[in-house]
Formats: structure tokens, sequence, C-alpha cells
């Protein structure tokens, strides 16, 4: 059964100019941004693997996207099915990271409140 008083959890990766991390706070999700390089030591000092919500905005870090899965990784189960991986951001995903993320948005055809809304939903 699922704890509906749980704080949910968004790690956002790169700079957050269009503020959709303040609009996931504002609709209740617990906002962690990691400022830097995404590497390992900090998805892990952010809480990834507890997190519901990894929000990559800087495709120039796509490989925190693999490495984000693996530590998500339920042994058994394969991948946290509980983590979604979303991409905000107007430059092409690179292919090695396209087929991991499950959705991705351009800042130009959605404004943050509206991508906020559907992800806190």
């Amino acid at each position: 059964m699922t704890d509906t008083n749980a704080v949910r959890t968004a790690v956002i990766a790169g700079p957050d100019s269009d503020g959709l991390g303040d609009a996931l706070a504002e609709r209740g999700l617990s906002v962690v941004r990691i400022e830097g390089l995404a590497d390992r030591p900090a998805l892990e000092r952010a809480g990834i693997v507890d997190a519901e919500l990894f929000v990559l905005t800087d495709v120039g870090q796509a490989t925190a996207i693999p490495i984000a899965r693996d530590l998500t990784d339920v042994e058994g189960v394969g991948e946290n099915s509980a983590l979604r991986v979303v991409v905000y951001a107007s430059a092409s995903l690179p292919a090695f990271a396209a087929g991991q993320a499950d959705l991705l948005v351009d800042p130009a055809l959605l404004d943050p409140e509206v991508v906020a809304e559907e992800l806190a939903g």
C-alpha cells in the first residue's frame, strides 16, 4: 500500500531557468537540485535512490540518466518503476539516453506549470 502522506521527491540536474523546480515544489514535491556535474556521487547525495522523479535540463549531462537508472535498479524487479526520468530541454537528447527517458519535453512547447501539474498529478 502506498503512503499518500509521504512527501514525493524530485531531483533536478542542470539549470532551471524556466522554474520547473519551483512549479513542482508548489505542487507539494520536495525538490533537490544538483549543482554542477550530475555524476554518481552527486546523484547519491541528492537522494536519487528514494526519488520518484529525475528531471534533467542539460542534455550535456545525459550520462546521468543511465547512472540514475542503475542506482535505482531494484534487485529482482528491474528498474525502479517509481522513478520517472524527464528531460526538460530544447536540445536533443543523445540517442544512448533517449530510450531511458520516460518523457522528453521542449520548454518552448509546454510551460513549467503545465509540466509540473502533469508530473505531480
